[in-house]
């Protein structure tokens, strides 16, 4: 007999690196992330299934990092990056060999986890990690969901024609990786608008892209749907650095649950929010997991090698004092942790099971990042998860789209105006570090329309591809990650750097298409640096705002 349903659902998103630096920021972060999280968790969801368990997670891929992970120019830098992980690793078991340091054996660790890391990506999953997350999905083992083409602010968009495009590009790249359409969508930021009148025209809400677009179910924070305080940070500390918390007005309680989803009120596309007990749990830098003391601490780094053999030690020691890491009792823990989880699930389904007479659900998302890069443990923490709730838990496990399917929601709700990001609100997105971004964002919008109108069809090939890569950088440029990296200061300078340069290649290529004067070399050059989005049709950028009183 169960007591309700689980879904952990994993948001997996970097920025567009390729081409754009290699450290402290750049094309390494997304190597980071390969070999620490996303081969652990094909691993993981492999070994589980070969045990006969599917692992039934909700998976986000961007369309901007499946783009990165499908690129042969990336696969080869990822090759090489692990090389001189390799490298720098072989120094060390030189350096600490018969010194009693432990960082003698700590470094024969690595040297195993990151040569099998290796080897992962090139025969066990011959360099094609889409294709082996689309098996395990084409298995039901998993739901891969999309998201905006290269996750705009979606809110802050002025133009209704580039907000449709960001999911529709979306899509169109889903199929092309996934061959199938996806049924879900990760909303950038978890930011939502409703529709309103802006002058002469009407703002749809940000659910009818999405019903356009054929998807039918996307989530939100728990504050947007039981209304009251915001509670803090939504996602794991680590991810933030130092930003000011401002916290949203209280709003009044709804007198709604995160136990079930919810229709939208316009259009037949379901919500469901995070369950804030079950996220806290992990996300929590103070309470959460990964900040045991036995865990690996992310921060401090060997000043050779840059390898990490510190533990986390306790919650206030400084950097100079943590203790020497231990992966035998980091892996008691996590038998420790997975075994708390799954009975607090447990325990919370069933209290709501008593009070409510009916099974409820809980929806847990997070950043996929979190588990294995910020918390090395995490991902082996995931799959001993899925392990003990699938061996007679009362816990059933489910992918978001079979609740649709199967236990569609029974109300209607209208989302407010509202966001997981910090305070709830948009001022991650929008503060005074970043709001020069946003006129410069419009403008660019405005003038991709006038593109699409002035040049006559058919273009000329040369028009064609530069009128593509025009609409590649303008997507590009709206990307959340430049203003959320210059707010929480983890790369300001490199942030405003990355949104310029797509601003001077995108007004590059404007210009030289109004005045007739485009040339193969450019477009070639620009073309060669920022390449996503082979299935991008400028003609989709055209025109599309509605007159007030006009909901269409």
């Amino acid at each position: 007999m169960t007591v309700g349903t689980f879904s952990l659902v994993l948001h997996s998103h970097l920025p567009y690196y390729r081409k754009a630096g290699k450290w402290p920021f750049g094309e390494e972060n997304l190597f980071e992330a390969i070999a620490e999280t996303y081969l652990p968790l094909l691993n993981a969801f492999n070994a589980l299934r070969a045990e006969g368990i599917q692992a039934k997670v909700t998976l986000g891929i961007t369309p901007i990092l499946a783009e990165q992970l499908a690129d042969e120019y990336l696969k080869e830098g990822f090759e090489a990056y692990m090389s001189d992980v390799l490298d720098r690793i072989e120094l060390d078991r030189e350096r600490y060999e018969g010194t009693g340091d432990p960082r003698a054996e700590l470094a024969d660790f690595y040297h195993d986890w990151y040569r099998d890391r290796l080897h992962d990506f090139q025969e066990t999953y011959a360099r094609d990690l889409l294709g082996a997350f689309r098996a395990l999905q084409d298995d039901g083992c998993l739901e891969i969901i999309t998201s905006a083409a290269t996750h705009g602010f979606s809110p802050l968009l002025s133009r209704d024609s580039s907000l449709s495009a960001q999911f529709k590009v979306g899509v169109d790249n889903y199929k092309k990786y996934f061959g199938r359409a996806p049924r879900g969508v990760w909303l950038p930021e978890c930011a939502y608008r409703p529709g309103y009148e802006e002058g002469e025209t009407y703002r749809p809400p940000i659910d009818q892209f999405l019903h356009e677009n054929g998807l039918n179910y996307f989530f939100t924070d728990s504050h947007a749907v039981e209304g009251g305080k915001t509670a803090g940070y939504r996602r794991y500390i680590g991810l933030y650095g130092n930003i000011e918390y401002i916290p949203m007005p209280e709003r009044p309680l709804s007198g709604l649950t995160t136990y079930q989803g919810y229709w939208m009120p316009e259009n037949p596309v379901a919500v469901f929010a995070r369950n804030e007990a079950a996220g806290y749990q992990v996300w929590s830098a103070a309470e959460g997991y990964p900040g045991d003391p036995w865990y690996r601490e992310f921060h401090k780094r060997d000043g050779h090698s840059g390898l990490q053999y510190w533990r986390v030690t306790g919650p206030n020691c400084d950097l100079a004092d943590k203790d020497f890491y231990n992966p035998q009792l980091a892996a008691q823990r996590v038998h420790e942790n997975s075994d708390h989880y799954v009975g607090l699930i447990y325990d919370m389904l069933k209290r709501y099971q008593e009070a409510s007479g009916e099974e409820g659900h809980i929806v847990v998302p997070f950043d996929t990042e979190l588990f294995g890069h910020w918390w090395f443990e995490g991902v082996e923490w995931i799959k001993q998860v899925i392990r003990k709730m699938a061996k007679g838990s009362g816990i059933r496990r489910v992918t978001v789209g079979e609740v649709v399917e199967s236990e569609p929601p029974s109300h209607a709700y209208q989302l407010p105006e509202s966001t997981w990001g910090a305070g709830g609100h948009y001022h991650v997105w929008m503060n005074p570090d970043v709001e020069f971004m946003w006129p410069i964002i419009h403008r660019c919008e405005e003038r991709m329309e006038e593109l699409v109108r002035r040049v006559p069809t058919p273009a000329t090939p040369l028009q064609e591809r530069a009128l593509n890569q025009a609409a590649r950088e303008l997507l590009l440029l709206e990307g959340s990650d430049w203003p959320f990296l210059v707010t929480t200061g983890q790369a300001k300078a490199y942030a405003v750097e990355r949104f310029n340069d797509h601003v001077d290649r995108f007004d590059t290529l404007v210009d030289a298409i109004l005045a007739g004067t485009l040339d193969e070399e450019t477009v070639a050059e620009i073309e060669g640096i920022d390449n996503a989005f082979s299935e991008i049709d400028y003609r989709d950028f055209a025109n599309r705002q509605a007159r007030a009183g006009v909901k269409s």
